[in-house]
């Protein structure tokens, strides 16, 4: 008879022991992850009247899956939009507290006499809360749907991201065996490319992919390629000197956004709950009562010291970000545990051997303790909280009162203009700009060395100019795509001020500054080239390459589509399937603005033709309807001559409409009323006879049509439909006002706004019904 393997055997012992002691937890309602760590105890070493386990490095394989499993499943909990949504609240809960409870609790650690690097681990360990048990003990209480719930859950989110960053630190640190300054900073700044580089070309790539293979993606594949794309992504942040719960994250994230990510979350789930249970039974092979008897009073006092030190830096964190105490306290309450990824990072310190033996039972033995008190500080919070506003001065309640009521109003920000710029300036700087060096990394770090050891020999020269070659065809696009910026708001601000101006320049002069000096880093690190004439060649080529249409068109369907795949998961869930071309036609024509203008007698433009005069391309807004006297013109064609006295129909986005009516009142036309929306436009035609009212339609563009595959400009759809382009809609990405050099593709919805006569053309077109 063929022997049983010990892995199974073993796996056997786990699984039935741990499912004992989880119907135990959940019968005294006790989280289940208790319930896995006396598993682990009762089947570990300690115990030795039970079966015990024998193939220890076999589970220890397993219980490193079950981390990477238990970080995928984070990761897809996890996605750019919720940490968005956690906003100022949970950053500050989350920071306040991660810095304050990790300074106690290394300075707890030095007290004690457990050295540097036992303590920085302990500071880190102590600063951890649990998602699962604050969860769980929420959820068990009946208090998920109370406002603090909320705060609670997203700072959470933002400690879980915290945790990363201090795997990577602490494993740069025990690497060195010093807090290097410089090593740490290389490392942090590695760190945060690699993972703006994966979440870039993730977002770009992986939900593209997924559509292309929709069809092919029953729950089997799906699972596969989901579970594929974990652990490739743990194994490339382990080959690049990252950890594999970092990749394991990323991946999870990634899918995150993705309309798959609740299937995903659905299919992985057993595979996650398997894995990371044999991972929380380890933890309790751990558990070792006589070193727990021997540290018994700084188990005790380090159990003290997170409930209480926990309980004020998250209260203060959230009075800080303006909530009152009535949330904050209830929220830091769920949240005085040591959490499970206290155990990854201890188990963290104990392979690089950097920690003593003594740590990773101490703090599961904490674990253990503040687990057992949360649910009990959560009843005990509105005690606490009438206590403290009892007790406290009456200055600090008056302060705090105040703070929070300052916090809460909504006053018009007077910077508003200027944020929204920034934030269009940073957006394609920063995006392009990191996948440009990027580029130049994997060239020189990667690419270089292979196609050396790939054509060595008496060809180097020859390899690094093609390895120089195809780094600047990647910058000839990433860099003008750097540059590229849509001047919403630039405008506005540079006619409200001189002094903005200042400003703006700089900005524009610091945009091609850093294209340029990207520009020479190839060349100078693969052939010493002095970088002022690569820099001097660089200046006029980047220029023409901003300014070519072409290639503007080409990286605008780039950002379509990065935006697009960024966006997925929250577009489906707002305009969902069916109903997305009334919900994207809705959206369109409430973000459109319409104003009407009259032109004086001596206005300084008469006389000019609307080809001449370009509004669309340098205000961005389109003029709809002429009135001269009693003559009316729908969607005027680009020959028609302004004359003084017209009233100019003007449709544009609000800040575009702001904009133009700010320039053209220095030219004393008069603005009629305030702008209105679209939508209110096309209802409030009511006195204008049919055929001259203006109608909007929706076209979905096949690749047979002729405006296919050309850019809006060439597309020819004003003087072939006779109307004008007011939106398109992309994978549900609305798309208002396009830019003229966006490239129309099969698929589009085109939302084209024109008389009644542009509807009868589209019906004999066979394009409406």
């Amino acid at each position: 008879m063929q022997e049983i393997p010990a892995l199974i055997t073993d796996l056997t012992i786990i699984l039935v022991v741990a499912a004992l002691t989880t119907l135990l937890c959940k019968k005294i309602n006790l989280p289940s992850v208790l319930g896995y760590i006396l598993a682990g105890f009762l089947a570990g070493p300690v115990v030795q009247f039970l079966p015990t386990i024998e193939d220890l490095g076999s589970i220890e394989v397993w219980s490193d899956i079950g981390v990477i499993f238990l970080m995928f499943g984070l990761g897809l909990e996890f996605s750019v939009h919720k940490m968005a949504e956690v906003g100022v609240p949970g950053f500050l809960s989350a920071g306040v507290q991660a810095v304050g409870m990790g300074a106690v609790g290394v300075l707890v650690g030095l007290a004690l006499g457990w050295g540097t690097m036992n303590s920085v681990f302990l500071g880190v360990m102590l600063a951890m809360s649990s998602t699962m048990i604050t969860m769980k003990s929420i959820e068990d209480l009946g208090l998920k749907k109370e406002p603090f719930a909320n705060l609670a859950m997203g700072t959470l989110v933002i400690e879980d991201i915290i945790a990363i960053f201090a795997m990577v630190i602490l494993s740069t640190i025990a690497v060195s065996q010093s807090i290097s300054g410089f090593a740490l900073a290389e490392r942090i700044g590695l760190l945060l490319l690699y993972l703006a580089l994966w979440l870039i070309l993730g977002i770009y790539l992986v939900p593209t992919v997924m559509k292309k293979l929709v069809g092919l993606m029953n729950d089997e594949v799906l699972l596969v390629f989901s579970l594929g794309l974990c652990f490739l992504m743990a194994v490339l942040a382990e080959e690049i000197g990252l950890s594999t719960e970092l990749g394991a994250f990323l991946a999870g994230s990634l899918l995150a956004g993705t309309v798959h990510a609740e299937r995903v979350e659905h299919l992985v789930t057993p595979c996650k709950n398997l894995f990371g249970a044999v991972f929380f039974v380890s933890v309790g092979f751990m558990v070792q009562p006589a070193m727990i008897v021997q540290y018994i009073l700084p188990i005790l006092l380090l159990s003290v010291i997170s409930i209480v030190g926990k309980l004020f830096f998250l209260t203060v964190g959230g009075l800080a970000a303006g909530k009152r105490l009535e949330l904050s306290l209830p929220a830091a309450a769920a949240q005085t545990q040591v959490g499970e990824f206290s155990f990854i990072i201890a188990g963290l310190g104990q392979s690089l051997s950097v920690t003593g033996a003594f740590l990773y039972p101490i703090i599961v033995a904490v674990s253990v303790l503040t687990t057992f008190t949360t649910p009990f500080l959560l009843k005990l919070s509105p005690p606490m909280e009438r206590f403290l506003q009892t007790h406290l001065p009456k200055k600090w309640l008056n302060a705090i009162e105040r703070w929070c009521q300052a916090r809460e109003q909504t006053k018009e920000d007077e910077g508003r203009d200027w944020a929204k710029f920034l934030q269009g300036y940073f957006k394609s700087f920063t995006l392009y700009g990191i996948l440009a060096v990027g580029a130049i990394l994997v060239g020189v770090r990667a690419l270089l060395p292979f196609l050396k050891n790939m054509l060595g020999g008496d060809r180097i020269l020859w390899v690094e100019l093609i390895d120089c070659g195809a780094i600047y065809l990647l910058l000839a696009f990433l860099l003008p795509a750097m540059l590229h910026m849509k001047k919403r708001y630039f405008t506005s601000l540079w006619l409200d001020k001189v002094s903005n101006r200042v400003i703006l320049s700089f900005l524009m002069v610091l945009r091609m500054a850093v294209a340029v000096l990207l520009a020479a880093v190839p060349a100078m690190v693969i052939f010493q080239v002095n970088p002022l004439w690569i820099m001097a060649g660089a200046l006029p080529v980047i220029w023409m390459a901003t300014h070519s249409k072409k290639l503007a068109g080409s990286y605008l369907e780039v950002e379509a589509r990065f935006l697009a795949n960024f966006n997925e998961r929250k577009l489906s869930a707002r305009f969902g399937q069916e109903a997305g071309q009334q919900a994207a036609h809705r959206w369109l024509t409430e973000q459109l603005d319409v104003v009407i203008l009259q032109c004086p007698d001596d206005y300084a433009l008469a006389g000019k033709r609307l080809l001449e005069l370009d509004w669309g391309k340098h205000d961005h807004v389109n003029v709809i309807k002429i009135l001269r006297d009693r003559l009316l013109m729908n969607i005027p064609e680009g020959h028609i001559v302004v004359q003084s006295g017209d009233k100019l129909v003007v449709m544009g986005g609000r800040q575009q409409i702001e904009n133009f009516c700010r320039q053209q009142a220095q030219l004393g036309v008069t603005v009629f009323a305030e702008p209105i929306t679209l939508k209110e436009y096309i209802a409030n035609q009511q006195a204008i006879p049919e055929a001259r009212q203006l109608l909007c339609c929706g076209v979905t563009l096949d690749k047979s049509m002729p405006e296919s595959d050309k850019s809006v400009r060439d597309s020819g759809i004003k003087q072939d439909w006779s109307g004008i382009l007011i939106g398109l809609e992309r994978d549900l990405l609305p798309i208002p006002s396009p830019d003229p050099s966006l490239t129309l593709r099969p698929g589009d919805l085109l939302w084209v706004m024109g008389p009644q006569k542009m509807a009868a053309k589209l019906v004999s077109l066979g394009l409406l019904d």
